[in-house]
């Protein structure tokens, strides 16, 4: 007869290879026909709810590997959360409005002023819907589970109508005015921008040294001494109307070669050094505060430029006297103020200098720097000219600079209410925790917000205004707007004259004829995003405010996290979330930013479709996500690898488990052998690892616990050995059976424990499991720690016949290379050893040549009494011989009694004692 036939060889139609390009689009379809989002919410309805809100990306292009890392981890959490006692709903959103969109129709050829506003922006939201369903698509393809089919957009009536009321809300506050304020301003997008809108990149710049010549010194300065100030921005002299110092320095008047300078006396030595004066004598020492009120003359025109005191002048470079330019930065303006000078701005929305740039209208600000240097030049007030390069601001979307001008625009005052929003950071819970910090820096430090933009494609400023010019902000207005949004989308401020967008009957003293205007400023999108609290989380039954977590990339503190925390403690009094986590960015293999140009972007698409999304997934579990994380293909094959063996262990144990029932085969726990609970012992410390990893989002920890247990307690111990025993014994064989029980244990245990990672896979898995009732793995909870008796003696007795074990695979692995052995079954193990590890092995009733994978074994004295040719280790001295003996045909162990069961001659006894009681019917 062929023996083969009676072995009990792994019987399962779970594929080994993956192929999840193709199975994965496959399981996804399954999810749909279950309707898995909805049955996950219905099993977990009367749970506690924890809800983490989305921050919605940009309905622009097709998602990125950022993207993908982003939504990953949230799907870790929400699939975690609801096989842990929750109910986790997942809503996700889109964010629609803004400059982009516009730029994108007009790249397509849309000609902007061909149209009415309302056409335009009609265009804009079908570009917008399109591209949330392509997005849409991909992001399902990660396998995110969510309410895909109803998700949050920000540009529904149903979520405008909402932001009109946070806006309301502020306005009834008093938090929201108009105000003549220098802003960050792009001339190439022609709008304001929010600090959120800014990005830092290196510029190259003139760097000037200009004499203002003292007009009147009030006694202090002689009139044949200039001030000395220091810009990089020609461009604004222009518009200068005065220079600061500060009350407390100490400045000095220097003489060089017949002319006296003013500057402060901290900054003489690098003024002397960069203007590169010979030699200056000290002739004069003034406090700062005696400066205040003298008059400076203009180096270009015939006006004055005053003398004021500021806080904002330091010594840390320039002369310590500040060009002021009230029109063109944030501390010109209030020192200005301060001192009542006029804002003066001659730079139009383009960045093109105005008439009131004498000599230099209709040249782009930028170009203005070298023609007002000349004439700086020609009227001998320019000291010095060169250039530097320095990190200056740019709009973070045109990618080119922006400028301080001052304009007309709709603030959010932040000072009004920042103690506020600084309790708030307090109370909420930051992963990691520096982000408090962060975010805590930025509220202290930041200005008022402005909030208004002149684009078109947005949410519109819901202001009226009167005849007399006044700003009509009423309950009644905003209730009414919100109202109209509801019912009718935002574009309808667009379609209809102001009066016909007011409260019938509605009247104002400052319009006795009845005549209104309306405004038509856009707010800023991050006011968007950051009212979705009360758009989404208050606006939708099957959410709540405030959420418990959201998560985004580290640079939206300065983004979501705080327009969001903005608006909510603005609103509430409160923050719109209970928790923050923070990831940081994508990089490639080497650690650099990806780039087109360079070629190292990593689209997530063409990983699905060259690994699979679990692949990807497996990957983002992989990382430390909460620092900037590296990717490439190098790296994603190393995952590959690893979900390689994940995968061979799940078939494993499902090969070993097609005969077996739990319901009547289990062996119960205190009948199980010492090696079988120390199994159960290593997985229940897994499930306490992997689900307190869960808990404090280290999914790097759950990443590391898995392949550990897979690759060192399963496959290179317990599975290996276990082979002798499924293989060889009797279906029904007690020491088969308890082993079974472990395997299914683990099955079960892996299977809920990976799921919310290799979410497909896990499902996959699960359809293959015989005893298992519900449709999916989704549709469980996570395996709860046992604790097993005795679980520290058994613990600390495997472990040390591991570390036994580890030496004997040791000697046993330079006899084969000394072809002394070829398989280890083909070897005999003669151990020397302490008595410590005597004892051990004494102990252990389980078959110690199984558990070796030999066909000898035995102890044959102490370590000092070892032969020569021993290999000497930690824990034994080791001796590997050939066994003596016959090979059986069917085990494979070497022995001596091969043979002594007549009927079946090439087998060893207990195989033929197998085959003779469970196999006759084949001879």
């Amino acid at each position: 007869m062929d023996y083969k036939d009676t072995l009990l060889m792994p019987q399962t139609e779970f594929p080994m290879r993956g192929n999840l390009p193709k199975r994965e689009p496959e399981i996804q379809e399954k999810w749909v026909e279950l309707d898995i989002y909805s049955k996950v919410q219905e099993r977990t309805k009367d749970r506690p709810m924890f809800v983490l809100h989305d921050g919605p990306p940009y309905a622009n292009g097709d998602i990125h590997i950022g993207h993908a890392l982003n939504k990953i981890l949230k799907d870790f959490i929400v699939r975690y959360k609801s096989m842990s006692g929750f109910n986790a709903p997942y809503v996700p959103g889109w964010d629609t409005h803004g400059l982009p969109i516009e730029q994108a129709l007009t790249n397509k050829g849309v000609k902007r002023k061909e149209l009415t506003v309302a056409e335009f922006r009609k265009l804009c939201g079908e570009y917008a819907y399109d591209q949330i369903d392509n997005q849409r698509e991909q992001f399902k393809r990660l396998g995110v589970r969510g309410d895909w089919e109803n998700p949050y957009i920000t540009l529904t009536p149903e979520y405008e109508a909402q932001q009109i009321k946070v806006f309301g809300e502020m306005a009834k506050k008093g938090y929201i005015y108009k105000g003549l304020k220098p802003v960050y301003w792009s001339p190439s997008s022609e709008s304001a921008l929010a600090e959120a809108e800014i990005e830092y990149k290196d510029k190259r710049s003139p760097s000037i040294y200009v004499g203002f010549q003292v007009k009147d010194g009030k006694g202090v300065l002689d009139t044949d001494t200039q001030i000395v100030i220091w810009t990089t921005t020609p461009w604004t002299i222009p518009a200068n109307l005065g220079i600061s110092v500060h009350a407390d320095l100490n400045y000095v008047v220097v003489e060089v070669e017949g002319q006296k300078y003013l500057v402060a006396q901290d900054l003489l030595e690098t003024v002397t050094k960069e203007i590169g004066w010979e030699s200056p004598q000290v002739v004069k020492t003034v406090k700062g505060q005696e400066l205040e009120y003298i008059v400076a003359s203009h180096p270009l025109y015939d006006r004055d430029s005053l003398v004021m005191c500021g806080e904002h002048v330091t010594t840390e470079a320039g002369t310590g006297c500040v060009h002021t330019a009230p029109g063109h930065g944030e501390d010109d303006f209030y020192v200005g103020q301060k001192y009542g000078l006029d804002v003066l701005n001659p730079v139009d929305d383009k960045g093109v200098m105005t008439h009131e740039a004498v000599g230099f209208e209709g040249l782009f600000y930028d170009e203005a720097n070298k023609p007002i240097t000349e004439k700086l030049q020609e009227a001998g007030k320019l000291l010095k000219l060169t250039f530097i390069t320095h990190s200056y601001p740019h709009d973070w979307r045109t990618k080119k600079p922006v400028i301080f001008r001052a304009t007309a625009q709709w603030f959010a005052s932040i000072k009004d209410f920042r103690e506020d929003l600084l309790e708030a950071v307090k109370e909420t819970k930051w992963v990691p925790a520096w982000g408090e910090t962060r975010l805590f820096n930025m509220v202290r430090d930041r200005g008022d917000w402005c909030i208004s933009r002149q684009r078109v494609w947005g949410v519109p400023i819901p202001v009226f205004y009167a005849e007399n010019g006044e700003p009509i902000i009423t309950d009644e207005t905003i209730d009414h707007v919100s109202t109209l949004f509801r019912q009718h989308g935002s574009n309808i401020w667009f379609e209809r004259e102001a009066k016909d967008l007011l409260p019938e009957g509605f009247t104002h003293e400052g319009s006795p004829n009845g005549t209104f205007t309306k405004e038509t400023d856009i707010m800023d999108v991050w006011f968007d995003s950051g009212s979705s609290h009360q758009s989404v989380l208050e606006e939708r039954d099957d959410l709540q405010r405030p959420a418990d977590l959201y998560l985004e990339g580290s640079d939206q503190y300065r983004g979501w996290f705080n327009s969001s925390l903005s608006t909510s403690v603005a609103v509430t009094g409160k923050a719109p979330y209970k928790g923050v986590l923070s990831h940081g960015f994508v990089l490639d293999g080497e650690g650099r930013k990806m780039s087109k140009s360079i070629g190292n972007v990593v689209v997530p698409a063409k990983v699905m479709n060259q690994l699979g999304g679990d692949i990807l997934r497996l990957w983002v579990a992989s990382v430390d996500y909460q620092s900037d994380v590296r990717v490439s293909d190098a790296i994603l094959k190393q995952v590959a690898e690893v979900y390689r063996k994940i995968r061979n262990t799940f078939r494993f144990l499902l090969g070993n488990l097609s005969d077996f029932d739990p319901k009547t085969d289990a062996v119960a726990l205190e009948n199980l052998r010492e090696v079988d609970q120390f199994m159960l012992v290593k997985l229940n410390k897994v499930i306490k690892t992997v689900r307190n990893a869960y808990e404090n989002y280290d999914f790097a920890a759950i990443y590391h616990a898995i392949n550990n247990f897979c690759t060192l307690d399963l496959s290179s111990f317990y599975l290996d050995f276990a082979k002798d025993v499924l293989y060889i014994e009797a279906k029904a064989n007690f020491e088969r059976r308890a082993i079974q029980t472990v395997l299914h244990e683990s099955l079960m245990a892996l299977t809920k424990l990976v799921s919310p990672i290799l979410a497909h896979t896990a499902d996959e898995v699960w359809a293959y499991i015989p005893s298992v009732q519900e449709e999916s793995v989704q549709l469980t909870d996570l395996p709860e720690y046992k604790e097993i008796p005795n679980a520290k003696e058994l613990e600390d007795k495997w472990t040390s016949f591991m570390k036994l074990r580890d030496d004997v695979l040791k000697a046993l692995e330079e006899a084969r290379n000394a072809k002394v052995i070829g398989k280890s079954l083909t070897a005999k193990v003669t151990l020397y050893v302490n008595e410590n590890t005597r004892n051990l092995l004494d102990s252990i009733s389980e078959n110690l040549q199984q558990l070796f994978i030999v066909s000898g074994f035995e102890v044959a004295g102490f370590y000092d009494q070892a032969p020569a040719e021993a290999v000497k280790l930690e824990n034994a001295a080791i001796v590997v011989s050939k066994a003596e003996g016959e090979t059986c045909e069917r085990c494979w162990t070497v022995t001596p009694e091969v043979g002594q069961v007549e009927e079946h001659p090439t087998l060893c006894p207990r195989c033929a004692e197998v085959v003779k009681e469970n196999y006759n019917h084949l001879v």
